[in-house]
Protein backbone atom coordinates (compact mmCIF):
# COMPACT_ATOMS: atom_id res chain seq x y z
CA UNK A 1 0.00 0.00 0.00
CA UNK A 2 1.19 3.52 -0.81
CA UNK A 3 -0.26 5.88 1.76
CA UNK A 4 0.22 9.51 2.77
CA UNK A 5 -1.33 10.55 6.04
CA UNK A 6 -1.72 14.06 7.47
CA UNK A 7 1.20 15.52 5.51
CA UNK A 8 2.10 19.11 6.35
CA UNK A 9 4.67 21.01 4.28
CA UNK A 10 5.23 24.75 4.13
CA UNK A 11 7.71 26.86 2.21
CA UNK A 12 8.04 30.01 4.25
CA UNK A 13 4.52 31.15 5.08
CA UNK A 14 2.99 29.23 2.13
CA UNK A 15 1.33 25.94 3.10
CA UNK A 16 1.72 23.43 0.25
CA UNK A 17 0.13 20.60 2.25
CA UNK A 18 -2.01 20.94 5.36
CA UNK A 19 -2.89 17.51 6.80
CA UNK A 20 -3.05 16.02 3.30
CA UNK A 21 -3.87 12.31 3.10
CA UNK A 22 -4.00 10.04 0.07
CA UNK A 23 -3.96 6.34 -0.75
CA UNK A 24 -2.44 5.33 -4.09
CA UNK A 25 -3.22 1.97 -5.73
CA UNK A 26 -0.37 -0.55 -5.64
CA UNK A 27 -0.80 -1.58 -9.27
CA UNK A 28 -1.01 0.01 -12.65
CA UNK A 29 -0.65 3.65 -13.66
CA UNK A 30 -2.08 6.33 -11.37
CA UNK A 31 -2.28 9.81 -12.87
CA UNK A 32 -2.29 12.92 -10.71
CA UNK A 33 -4.03 15.91 -12.27
CA UNK A 34 -4.49 19.43 -11.04
CA UNK A 35 -3.58 23.05 -11.71
CA UNK A 36 0.05 24.13 -11.90
CA UNK A 37 1.46 24.99 -8.50
CA UNK A 38 -1.08 22.97 -6.49
CA UNK A 39 1.59 20.66 -5.00
CA UNK A 40 1.75 17.61 -7.31
CA UNK A 41 5.52 17.78 -7.76
CA UNK A 42 6.01 18.27 -4.03
CA UNK A 43 3.94 15.13 -3.43
CA UNK A 44 6.17 13.13 -5.79
CA UNK A 45 9.24 14.50 -4.02
CA UNK A 46 7.83 13.43 -0.64
CA UNK A 47 7.15 9.90 -1.94
CA UNK A 48 10.73 9.78 -3.31
CA UNK A 49 12.17 10.89 0.04
CA UNK A 50 13.52 14.14 -1.46
CA UNK A 51 11.27 16.56 0.44
CA UNK A 52 11.11 16.77 4.21
CA UNK A 53 7.69 17.08 5.75
CA UNK A 54 6.98 19.03 8.89
CA UNK A 55 4.33 16.54 9.94
CA UNK A 56 2.68 13.35 8.77
CA UNK A 57 3.71 9.92 7.56
CA UNK A 58 4.14 8.00 4.34
CA UNK A 59 3.93 4.27 3.82
CA UNK A 60 5.20 2.41 0.79
CA UNK A 61 8.50 1.64 -0.92
CA UNK A 62 11.57 3.14 0.74
CA UNK A 63 13.31 6.04 -1.07
CA UNK A 64 16.12 3.73 -2.24
CA UNK A 65 13.46 1.54 -3.90
CA UNK A 66 11.88 4.48 -5.73
CA UNK A 67 12.80 6.01 -9.12
CA UNK A 68 11.80 9.55 -10.04
CA UNK A 69 11.65 11.32 -13.38
CA UNK A 70 12.04 15.07 -12.86
CA UNK A 71 10.39 17.73 -15.02
CA UNK A 72 13.74 18.56 -16.61
CA UNK A 73 15.51 15.79 -18.52
CA UNK A 74 18.94 16.14 -16.87
CA UNK A 75 20.71 14.52 -19.82
CA UNK A 76 24.50 14.48 -20.01
CA UNK A 77 25.62 16.06 -23.30
CA UNK A 78 28.79 13.92 -23.50
CA UNK A 79 26.93 10.57 -23.16
CA UNK A 80 25.12 8.76 -25.97
CA UNK A 81 21.56 7.47 -25.72
CA UNK A 82 22.80 3.94 -24.96
CA UNK A 83 25.34 5.22 -22.42
CA UNK A 84 22.59 7.07 -20.53
CA UNK A 85 21.02 3.66 -19.93
CA UNK A 86 24.17 1.62 -19.28
CA UNK A 87 25.29 4.28 -16.79
CA UNK A 88 22.41 3.31 -14.47
CA UNK A 89 22.10 -0.40 -15.27
CA UNK A 90 24.20 -2.94 -13.37
CA UNK A 91 26.36 -5.07 -15.68
CA UNK A 92 24.09 -8.10 -15.32
CA UNK A 93 21.06 -6.05 -16.50
CA UNK A 94 22.62 -4.24 -19.48
CA UNK A 95 20.91 -6.68 -21.81
CA UNK A 96 17.74 -4.65 -21.07
CA UNK A 97 18.95 -1.70 -23.17
CA UNK A 98 17.15 -2.80 -26.38
CA UNK A 99 13.88 -3.35 -24.50
CA UNK A 100 14.12 0.06 -22.82
CA UNK A 101 14.84 1.73 -26.17
CA UNK A 102 11.84 -0.07 -27.67
CA UNK A 103 9.60 0.95 -24.76
CA UNK A 104 10.55 4.61 -25.32
CA UNK A 105 10.53 4.22 -29.13
CA UNK A 106 14.20 5.19 -29.48
CA UNK A 107 15.44 2.20 -31.47
CA UNK A 108 18.29 3.13 -33.80
CA UNK A 109 19.37 6.12 -31.65
CA UNK A 110 21.87 4.23 -29.47
CA UNK A 111 24.89 6.27 -30.67
CA UNK A 112 23.10 9.64 -30.75
CA UNK A 113 24.09 12.43 -28.36
CA UNK A 114 21.43 14.57 -26.61
CA UNK A 115 22.16 17.66 -28.75
CA UNK A 116 20.95 15.75 -31.83
CA UNK A 117 17.68 14.65 -30.19
CA UNK A 118 14.39 16.53 -30.47
CA UNK A 119 12.79 17.71 -27.24
CA UNK A 120 10.36 14.79 -27.26
CA UNK A 121 13.17 12.30 -27.91
CA UNK A 122 15.15 13.73 -25.02
CA UNK A 123 12.12 13.35 -22.78
CA UNK A 124 11.70 9.75 -23.84
CA UNK A 125 15.39 9.08 -23.13
CA UNK A 126 15.03 10.54 -19.65
CA UNK A 127 12.00 8.28 -19.13
CA UNK A 128 13.87 5.19 -20.36
CA UNK A 129 16.76 6.00 -18.02
CA UNK A 130 14.35 6.30 -15.08
CA UNK A 131 12.71 2.98 -15.97
CA UNK A 132 16.16 1.33 -16.18
CA UNK A 133 16.31 1.60 -12.41
CA UNK A 134 15.06 -1.53 -10.65
CA UNK A 135 12.45 0.22 -8.52
CA UNK A 136 9.35 -0.78 -6.59
CA UNK A 137 7.69 2.57 -7.41
CA UNK A 138 8.14 4.88 -10.41
CA UNK A 139 7.30 8.57 -9.96
CA UNK A 140 7.06 10.43 -13.28
CA UNK A 141 6.66 14.21 -13.38
CA UNK A 142 5.18 15.18 -16.77
CA UNK A 143 6.73 12.17 -18.57
CA UNK A 144 5.11 13.05 -21.91
CA UNK A 145 6.00 16.75 -22.14
CA UNK A 146 6.92 17.39 -25.77
CA UNK A 147 5.96 13.85 -26.84
CA UNK A 148 3.34 13.54 -29.58
CA UNK A 149 0.07 12.14 -28.27
CA UNK A 150 -0.14 8.86 -30.24
CA UNK A 151 3.39 7.95 -29.12
CA UNK A 152 2.66 9.01 -25.53
CA UNK A 153 -0.40 6.75 -25.42
CA UNK A 154 1.57 3.80 -26.81
CA UNK A 155 4.25 4.31 -24.15
CA UNK A 156 1.59 4.69 -21.46
CA UNK A 157 0.18 1.27 -22.39
CA UNK A 158 3.68 -0.21 -21.95
CA UNK A 159 3.99 1.42 -18.52
CA UNK A 160 0.92 -0.53 -17.43
CA UNK A 161 2.91 -3.75 -17.92
CA UNK A 162 5.68 -2.77 -15.50
CA UNK A 163 5.93 -4.98 -12.39
CA UNK A 164 5.88 -1.88 -10.14
CA UNK A 165 3.24 0.83 -9.74
CA UNK A 166 3.63 4.10 -11.66
CA UNK A 167 2.47 7.49 -10.38
CA UNK A 168 2.61 10.20 -13.02
CA UNK A 169 1.67 13.86 -13.26
CA UNK A 170 -0.09 14.98 -16.41
CA UNK A 171 -2.32 17.78 -17.67
CA UNK A 172 -3.20 15.93 -20.90
CA UNK A 173 -6.83 14.79 -20.88
CA UNK A 174 -6.03 11.94 -23.28
CA UNK A 175 -3.27 10.66 -21.01
CA UNK A 176 -5.55 10.90 -17.99
CA UNK A 177 -8.33 9.00 -19.77
CA UNK A 178 -5.95 6.10 -20.53
CA UNK A 179 -4.47 5.79 -17.02
CA UNK A 180 -5.69 3.00 -14.75
CA UNK A 181 -6.54 5.47 -11.98
CA UNK A 182 -6.89 9.26 -11.93
CA UNK A 183 -6.65 11.41 -8.82
CA UNK A 184 -7.86 14.99 -9.27
CA UNK A 185 -6.08 17.48 -7.02
CA UNK A 186 -6.36 21.16 -6.23
CA UNK A 187 -4.55 23.65 -4.05
CA UNK A 188 -2.48 25.01 -2.52
CA UNK A 189 -2.72 23.65 0.02
CA UNK A 190 -2.96 20.35 -1.82
CA UNK A 191 -6.32 18.62 -1.56
CA UNK A 192 -8.25 15.94 -3.38
CA UNK A 193 -11.17 17.16 -5.48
Amino acid sequence: MILCKDLCISFGDRAVMDRFSLQIPERGVTALSGPSGCGKTTLLRVLAGLERRQYGTTQGPAPQETAILFQDDRLLPWRTVAQHLTDVLPRDRRSLVPALLALAELEGEEATYPAALSGGMGRRLALARCLALDAKLYLLDEPFAGVDLPRALRILERLKDLPAPVVLVSHEESVLSHADHVIQLDGPPLKRC
